[in-house]
This record gives C-alpha cells, structure tokens and sequence, in this order.
C-alpha cells in the first residue's frame, strides 16, 4: 500500500506498519518526510543513505528490498510532489492496492498548484487502478471522486472515530497522533483483515518520526531554569501548524504559560516562507510573547513582517547562530516562568539541530 497527502504521511505510513507487525504481517514500510528511513519487519530502522536529490528511481529499489527480505506487505510514503512524478511513482512504479490520503493543505504552491482543488487534482495523479482509496471525510474533493471512477477504483470517505464508535475508540497513543491519522490507519487495517484491537495495539507501540510533534521538559540557561520545549516541524506550513498549535494550547493555555516560537525558514521553500509572513500579518502569533527567526531567509522575512502592524505585542527577532544551546538559553533566560518553547517551520537545518538537542538534553513529555 502507498500513503499519499500533504501532512502526516510519515505517521499514517508508521502507524500502519506498526498495525500490521502487530497483527503477524511481515512488513516492510519506509518513510520520506523529517528524513528518508526504512522500517524492517522486526520494527528496527535504518536511515537510506542519498548521495544526491531524491528520485522516485528509489522506489525501484525498495519493491526489490521488498522481496529480498520476503516481506508480506510493503507500505511506502509516496516521495513524489509535481502531478507527473506522482502518477509515475505509485501508478507504474508502486502500483498499491490500496492508497490513504491524509489531506489536502497549501504547500510546494509552484509544483502543486495554489489554490486547494488544484493541489487535489495533483494528489489524484496518484490513484493507482482498481485500488481502494481511504480518505478522511472532511477531505474528500470532487476530483477524488472523478479519479475514482476513471481509475475503477473505490474511493472510502472515512468518518472521524468519536461519530462511529465513541470519543475513545481510538488507541492510546503518544500526544503527537492525531485524530484523522489515526482514524485512517484504522480503516486501512481494517481493510486489510487486522482486528480492531490488535491494530490498536500495535499503532501505541508505533515508534514517532523523527519531525513529528514531541514534547520535552528541560533545565537551559545560566542559572537552568526549566522550559517545556515542542517540536512541530513537521507541520511545516501554518494551516496544519494551527491545527497543532490549538492542541498545544489545550494542553498547555498561553494564559498560563509564556509562548516563545522558534521559526526555521528554508532558503529554497521561499514560497512557504511568504505563507509565513502572511500568517504573522494575519494574527497567527498573537499568543506568543516572542518569536525568533531562524535560517538564510530569516532577515528578508523579519523585514516584510515589520513592513505592517501586526496583531498583538508578540517581539519578533532573528537569531544567526548556529548553536542550539546558545538560542535556547537566550529564549528560556529571557522569559518569565517556565516558558514553552515551540519550534515551527521547517525541520530541514536549525530545525534537526533543535530537536537533537532537545532530545539530548531534555526528558520526553509525549504522553
């Protein structure tokens, strides 16, 4: 099977994984998104190595892996971005019996398209023949329907978990799953003949991707003084960060706490770099006291984003280090209480480099 979408595919990808092993199933599963990893039939991974840019001749290789280790099942995250390329990877190359797609969100605008229909009419390139698509109810577009009919395949609208079985028919997995991910696993499992509950079983053993939302309580600074410290770069743009950033603030109100983002920009996402100028103009942090520009783009993007008067009195500065350590005891020395530390954007430079140095100096909160 392929996972396909905008955001989550690396979760949905491992939650399935996971569901299957659980359930007896040899899988072989790999992800592309924080980084390119395969996952082996004992769950044990393994970083792939790129000696340049990605190809989708990739996938080529791992149907052959696929058969070397005798897997069962192999379930991939779809690599590719432009229309073409995703037709050719999971239509010629993959050619899954089964396909999920996890959203339809703004991103990679110049290969995709700008407007979300035409980033759903890209996605459907990737409806492979006679196969069964799961898609979250509430992101089903009419060209989904359109490819599923051309292609003969059926498409499977699938509805949040609280409307069919109850708000707790879900698994008890770490605070960075989400609800339509893990709703979609479900129904692929289900397809696939694993029982509701050793599906559930195995999705909580699931190990979380390297990008994905985690949380970490630590002591930084000179005196240390603690600092709760999330990482929500897989996010990437800022509609699917909202999303998370309104779960992060059932869990941890700004009324209570004092908010410090962390935004890594790419020199080469420039459009997702405008999306993020846009979202300071339109009030996206206006709950944070302070946020803090990281990255080459960052001095460009501090200038346009002071170019207008901006919804609250959130501080917006850039810091052009390359130090973790020093950035986070400046952020941490300079707010009032335990602060939450949030790390936004991308996870590609700054963003990798905080999360290992959360990971090494921090305890993990993720339950």
């Amino acid at each position: 099977m392929a996972v396909g979408g905008t955001r989550g595919k690396s979760g949905v990808t491992r939650l399935v994984a996971a569901g299957l092993r659980e359930s007896g199933v040899r899988v072989l599963a790999k992800t592309t998104g924080s980084k390119p990893v395969l996952i082996f039939p004992d769950g044990s991974e393994r970083e792939i190595p790129r000696a340049g840019p990605a190809s989708i001749r990739e996938q080529i290789r791992l149907v052959r892996l696929a058969v070397r280790t005798g897997a069962d099942t192999l379930v991939s995250e779809l690599m590719s971005i432009g229309p073409e390329c995703l037709a050719a990877e999971s239509r010629d190359i993959l050619r899954p019996g089964v396909l999920a797609l996890t959203n339809v969100r703004l991103d990679h605008l110049d290969e995709m398209g700008r407007r979300k229909p035409d980033i759903a009419r890209a996605l459907a390139s990737a409806f492979p023949e006679r196969a069964d698509i799961f898609i979250p109810k509430e992101e089903v577009y009419p060209v989904f329907e359109e490819a599923a009919a051309r292609t003969a395949s059926g498409l499977h609208p699938v509805a949040p978990l609280a409307a069919v079985a109850g708000p707790s028919a879900g698994p008890n997995l770490s605070f960075g799953e989400f609800e339509p991910n893990v709703r979609l696993a479900l129904a692929v499992l289900a397809s696939l003949g694993v029982d509701r509950e050793i599906a559930m079983r195995g999705m909580a053993k699931a190990t979380p991707d390297f990008g994905s939302l985690r949380v970490w309580r630590g002591r930084f600074g000179d005196p240390p003084r603690p600092a709760v410290c999330i990482s929500t770069f897989a996010a990437n743009d800022p509609e699917s960060s909202a999303l998370v950033l309104e779960k992060i603030k059932k869990r941890f109100p700004p009324a209570a706490r004092t908010l410090v983002g962390l935004l890594s920009l790419r020199e080469d996402r420039g459009d997702r770099t405008l999306q993020w100028v846009r979202a300071a103009h339109e009030g996206f942090f206006r709950d944070f006291a302070r946020v803090v520009l990281l990255g080459p783009p960052a001095r460009v993007a501090l200038r346009k984003i002071r170019k207008s008067p901006l919804p609250g009195g959130t501080v917006f500065s850039v810091y052009d280090g390359s130090s973790p350590e020093v950035l986070m005891n400046r952020v941490v020395s300079a707010a009032l209480g335990e602060p939450v530390v949030i790390g936004l954007g991308n996870i590609v430079g700054p963003g990798e480099r905080l999360v290992r140095f959360w990971d090494e100096k921090g305890t993990p909160h993720d339950r």
